[in-house]
């Protein structure tokens, strides 16, 4: 029996909630609304068994000053996870610092990371306090941490052991209360046999890791998640959508959403967007299904066979070229970095006569 249609009507007008639907309920009646005040994780959307899970291994953690290795895809929302340790620490009145190691380029991230004194360097004419020190006595969220060139960890290293630094041009030692959170897609372990990312530093944030799963791991969350994000940008835009086609919950679901919450919100923004009456629209024309046809005689293939296939059809379609506008990872709506951790999960390597990027 496929999705039953969903109403927006009847749901409750909330910004953020952590959403609770009986699975049995799905299929037979519009998706109701439930708020799980005993849980009450800000923002944070869905009731499957892969997301409880994470979110129980962040009631154990918040009340520590454990350094917290959150591990995932791009788009899967380590940020809001990393924001519900934080909210739920006893730093929560105290300033939550986000600083993403891919964003700046690496000459830059010593000073906006550690802060410097007037003079330290060409066009350093003020004082500056970096992100750190900004985050005393709260959270410091560092993401992608595995994009931290070389030379930074073992000052990042001392600020994890010693709690202490000093500004770029200083001699002055400083002293810092800040609780670490970092955040990584890429495959640590693996830069760590390659020399790319020091081992000290990596069992230094590897105190407390927490995978979050990809969207295709907990695809039961698909149905709440749209509705979500329907309401939100209906609001946004002062439309008035009333109904989701079950078809197109249902299609929405069987998709393998390789960017994952990100890639799914974009496109509800867009059918947003579309849908010009009390339907939703919803683009269905570029997805393709997350069950597709077994190799091997039988019905269907796993999820993660599936997904090999689509993968590994796509790098043979761009001729092994990953990067670019006509590469794989944009075609497959990812990153880079992302697809090659996927690769390299899945068992997917070039051959060996093959030149490629």
């Amino acid at each position: 029996m496929g999705l039953s249609a969903v109403s927006l009507a009847t749901a409750r007008r909330r910004d953020t909630l952590f959403m609770s639907v009986p699975p049995s309920r799905v299929n037979r009646e519009p998706v109701k609304e439930q708020v799980c005040s005993e849980l009450g994780f800000e923002g944070i959307v869905g009731q499957s068994a892969a997301l409880r899970e994470v979110l129980q291994l962040v009631e154990m953690v918040a009340s520590t000053d454990a350094t917290v290795l959150l591990m995932g895809e791009t788009g899967t929302g380590k940020e809001l996870i990393a924001r519900a340790i934080h909210h739920r620490s006893r730093r929560r009145e105290r300033a939550l610092v986000k600083l993403s190691c891919a964003a700046i380029p690496s000459g830059l991230l010593e000073s906006e990371l550690f802060g410097h004194e007037r003079g330290a360097f060409t066009g350093a004419i003020t004082q500056k306090i970096g992100w750190l020190e900004l985050a005393d006595q709260g959270t410091l969220f560092l993401d992608e941490i595995g994009d931290i060139p070389l030379e930074l960890q073992p000052k990042l290293l001392r600020v994890l052991q010693e709690r202490e630094f000093e500004r770029l041009g200083s001699t002055r030692t400083k002293r810092v209360d800040a609780r670490l959170v970092a955040a990584t897609n890429r495959d640590l372990e693996r830069m760590v046999a390659e020399k790319q990312f020091r081992s000290d530093l990596y069992y230094r944030l590897n105190v407390f890791p927490i995978e979050v799963p990809a969207l295709r791991e907990r695809s039961e969350d698909i149905p709440l998640l749209v509705r979500h994000f329907v309401q939100h940008f209906a609001r946004q835009m002062n439309r008035a959508i009333e109904t989701i086609p079950g078809e197109t919950v249902e299609a929405l679901t069987r998709y393998s959403w390789p960017g994952n919450i990100r890639e799914l919100q974009n496109l509800i923004e867009r059918a947003v967007i579309l849908s010009t009456g009390p339907v939703l629209r919803v683009p269905l024309g570029n997805l393709r299904a997350r069950t597709v046809p077994a190799q091997d005689g039988g019905k269907y293939q796993t999820l993660e066979q599936a997904e090999r296939a689509h993968i590994l059809a796509t790098v043979k379609e761009t001729n092994w070229v990953l990067s670019g506008p006509n590469g794989a990872a944009t075609r497959l709506g990812m990153n880079r970095s992302t697809l090659q951790f996927r690769m390299k999960k899945l068992g997917i390597a070039r051959p060996w006569t093959c030149e490629c990027q």
